[in-house]
């Protein structure tokens, strides 16, 4: 590990850091806070990032409860792979944080920048991945003072946003411009965005009136206005007839972060050839598909986790160019993280719930 003289004070001052782990699958009694956790050993190609500020993510909710696992929670392959998951584990995806210490191969100068993690990861732990691992799943992530990431996904950061307000960006924001980036949303389309009071939700919008395109969004009567101010041209109800008043054959693409029951009726708003993208299914896993509803209209789908390669740098840049704004809903500090997590899971925000770590 390579430390420049002149950045010894971000060092850290001895062997063990503080952080929250999660001791298995189940309830909020499997997050531990802790003082006397070990600072991650870094390998070639490796940075060690002080982490600044963290957020919440529905992910970090659905991997302690073992939701992606599609064998009733249980823990064989409850990750995101579709393998076991190793605990303990520091979870914890959304990262801002600065650059303390550099592995071999890593160029010194980097000590000192700000930086934001690439949620999903192409190398880690020293290894090309065949099947990429995500940050704070496979592999340990935020929620704790120090973490560790291969070089190429530490994201320098210019802007003067505060450190929570970038700590909203990378996992939803990432999320969102992979949606978009992969159905091709452009200035000519309109798009339907299900969630939108979410952080994904949210990000969708900014990021889609950023291409140019119109947004219709669905959400709580009681968020409405927020989200009209977040961008979106039109709003509709969570608990309204979507057919009634949108018609079919309407939107040229949806963008699902809820699945569920009104499933069927998404692909009845989408015009033929339209574009489906999805990314979460917080309303219902399993939906119903008439097979002639997605050959006679000529759909295509798009499932959206893997990161392509320009999404991250391109969010990079949307940030520093001032394209998008930070939405955070409200600030805990890290030992606090399961009063932080109780209130993301009221729903009652609007974007992200931010943990201060550094």
């Amino acid at each position: 590990m390579k430390v420049l003289q002149k950045n010894q004070n971000m060092l850290p001052i001895s062997s063990q850091m503080f952080g929250v782990i999660m001791l298995g699958n189940g309830d909020f009694d499997q997050l531990q806070y802790r003082t006397d956790l070990p600072i991650p050993k870094l390998k070639s190609g490796e940075v060690l990032v002080q982490v600044l500020a963290a957020a919440i993510n529905n992910t970090d909710i659905n991997t302690r409860i073992g939701w992606y696992s599609k064998n009733h929670g249980a823990a064989e392959d409850a990750a995101w792979t579709g393998k076991a998951l190793e605990f303990p584990r520091i979870q914890g995806a959304d990262v801002c944080g600065r650059i303390v210490a550099v592995g071999d191969g890593v160029d010194e100068t980097r000590i000192g920048e700000r930086v934001l993690i690439e949620p999903s990861l192409k190398e880690a732990d020293g290894q090309q991945l065949q099947d990429p691992w995500y940050f704070g799943s496979e592999c340990d992530g935020g929620f704790a003072q120090y973490t560790k990431v291969a070089a190429r996904h530490a994201y320098a950061i210019n802007s003067e946003l505060s450190d929570v307000e970038l700590a909203s960006f990378p996992c939803s924001y990432s999320t969102a411009e992979n949606l978009l980036t992969k159905a091709q949303v452009c200035e000519q389309d309109l798009v339907f965005v299900t969630g939108a009071s979410g952080g994904v939700g949210s990000a969708v919008i900014q990021l889609a009136k950023a291409r140019g395109a119109k947004v219709i969004a669905q959400t709580s009567q009681a968020k409405a206005e927020e989200v009209i101010t977040i961008g979106a041209d039109r709003v509709v109800f969570r608990d309204s007839d979507l057919l009634q008043e949108l018609g079919k054959n309407r939107v040229n693409v949806v963008i699902d972060l809820v699945g569920g029951t009104q499933w069927p009726i998404l692909l009845e708003l989408l015009k033929p050839e339209g574009r489906y993208a999805v990314s979460g299914a917080i309303g219902g896993a399993e939906v119903e598909l008439d097979l002639r509803t997605l050959y006679l209209k000529d759909l295509t789908f798009y499932g959206c986790t893997i990161l392509r390669d320009e999404v991250f740098g391109n969010l990079i840049q949307r940030i520093e160019d001032g394209q998008i704004k930070p939405l955070v809903a409200k600030t805990y500090p890290l030992a606090e993280i399961v009063r932080a997590q109780q209130t993301f899971l009221t729903k009652q925000h609007t974007g992200k719930i931010v943990l201060q770590v550094g």
